[in-house]
């Protein structure tokens, strides 16, 4: 019995140092910063914004810089 008990013991060190460790890696990757306006780290920039599509599905998009009322034809 007093096998077990050791075995036992070494198993749940070895869990909990498992568990420790992947804790610890985990919390190293994790950002705790507030929000900013600041480009997150390792980007060259952010995309423009762009007004969002006010059409109904199945609507055609209109084209960009062409004539006033003009809509893209699918061929």
């Amino acid at each position: 019995m007093e096998r077990h008990r050791i075995q036992l013991g070494v198993f749940a060190f070895a869990v909990f140092t498992v568990i420790v460790i992947a804790f610890a890696v985990t919390m190293e990757k994790v950002i705790l910063q507030s929000a900013s306006n600041d480009a997150p780290p390792y980007t060259t920039g952010l995309a423009r914004p762009h007004q969002p599509l006010d059409r109904a599905p199945g609507e055609p998009l209109a084209t960009v810089g062409g004539p006033a009322g003009a809509t893209r034809q699918r061929p």
